[in-house]
């Protein structure tokens, strides 16, 4: 794929699509600049080799319209202190006068444009907005890997009419290492699902079962598993209408000779809140009144056995409900697990990133995607519009 580096961008306007889609609190204070940090690598190699830069992305969901909390000024602010140097915020995202803005900017000079998504053609995959994005660069960038699977016209559409195309140096790395985990692998390779429906990874699993050695399921998604074995799991999170796939997925990793891993023990409450009175049971003995809301210390035994010999480790879904201790503990073992078990270890975004960085232990793994949804529909073996379109752009 064509990258940054290989376009001669002194003294052009360069339009990089990035994502500074970031969390805010209620005083509209940045609470975690990771996706900002994540792409200043892009933008610095920018800056040095003199292009006038300007930045797109959306922020929140306004629903196409203007909405002054989703305004992008905060992102404008914190990325002129990580620069230290001035970023401007254009009014728009396009119109006349953001070309007025533009022609005045010199090389090395950075704009912000405002959120795309306040108009609803972005979301649309509009041409014609598609276009008039792409009017305001000689040389368009992307390296937003966590919004490049949704077909939106700064994503996808701009490629068809931006003069030249190309990635960042991110979305380079997301795909290198995705690419590193599941079509070159050192083996032995395995997964670890979790999270909380069967549903939202039920393409991940089918896809993964031609390509992996060993396969490890967690989180609420496991209770459907379980119960397509015949136990009994109270009133934990199960998709009734999904019992049986996960029976078949079960029975063609063992036609495949892929051993599977499973909850054996769990940590059970009768609600799912932090309060609540727990305990830890063997699957085979949930109560009718209580419910599964994390893996049991036999479970993290178990599955850090299963990784002992692993070449590639590739993760996406928490083990239980880690957000609220003491629901945590079977997420914070698999990440010890994963990160002494020397091998190359790539973290899905999401949950399952969030749970690493707040481990302390995020240098200890490989790779840890931006992006979420992103991540899990490579994993599904399918293709990201924003990846095709570039790759059709170089082509």
């Amino acid at each position: 794929m064509k990258t940054i580096k290989d376009i001669d961008i002194a003294g052009k306007r360069v339009l990089i699509r990035v994502d500074f889609n970031v969390p805010l609190n209620k005083e509209r204070q940045i609470t975690d600049d990771a996706r900002i940090q994540a792409v200043l690598p892009t933008i610095k190699y920018a800056l040095d080799n003199r292009a006038i830069l300007i930045l797109a992305s959306h922020l929140g969901r306004p629903k196409g319209k203007v909405m002054p909390e989703y305004s992008l000024k905060p992102v404008a602010e914190r990325l002129s202190h990580l620069l230290d140097k001035p970023v401007a915020l254009a009014p728009d995202c396009m119109g006349s006068d953001v070309m007025d803005q533009i022609a005045k900017m010199s090389p090395g000079q950075i704009l912000v444009l405002e959120n795309l998504r306040f108009h609803p053609e972005e979301e649309k995959n509009d041409n014609d907005f598609a276009k008039s994005l792409a009017g305001l660069c000689d040389v368009y960038i992307n390296d937003a890997f966590a919004v490049s699977h949704r077909a939106n016209a700064s994503v996808e559409a701009i490629v068809r009419h931006a003069p030249v195309s190309a990635a960042g140096f991110l979305m380079k790395k997301e795909i290198t290492y995705f690419r590193m985990a599941l079509t070159d692998p050192k083996r032995p390779l395995i997964a670890i699902v979790g999270g909380a429906k069967v549903s939202g990874k039920l393409g991940v699993l089918e896809n993964l079962l031609g390509k992996i050695d060993k396969l490890i399921i967690g989180g609420a998604m496991a209770n459907t598993f379980l119960r397509s074995m015949g136990y009994a799991t109270g009133k934990s999170l199960v998709e009734p209408d999904l019992i049986e796939t996960a029976g078949a997925i079960l029975k063609r990793a063992a036609e495949k000779q892929i051993p599977v891993y499973l909850p054996v023990d769990v940590t059970i409450a009768d609600a799912p809140n932090a309060a609540a009175k727990t305990a830890v049971v063997p699957v085979q003995e949930i109560p009718d009144d209580q419910m599964a809301l994390d893996t049991g210390p036999a479970t993290a035994m178990l599955f850090a056995e299963a990784l002992q010999n692993a070449g590639t480790i590739v993760w996406n879904g928490p083990m239980g409900m880690f957000e609220a201790p003491p629901f945590n503990r079977g997420t914070a073992a698999m990440v010890d697990h994963v990160a002494s078990s020397g091998a190359v270890s790539i973290i899905g975004g999401g949950d399952t990133g969030a749970a690493v960085y707040q481990s302390g232990k995020a240098d200890r793994m490989t790779y840890i995607s931006t992006g979420g949804g992103a991540f899990l529909e490579l994993m599904e073996g399918k293709s990201l519009p924003g990846v095709a379109a570039l790759e059709k752009a170089d082509r």
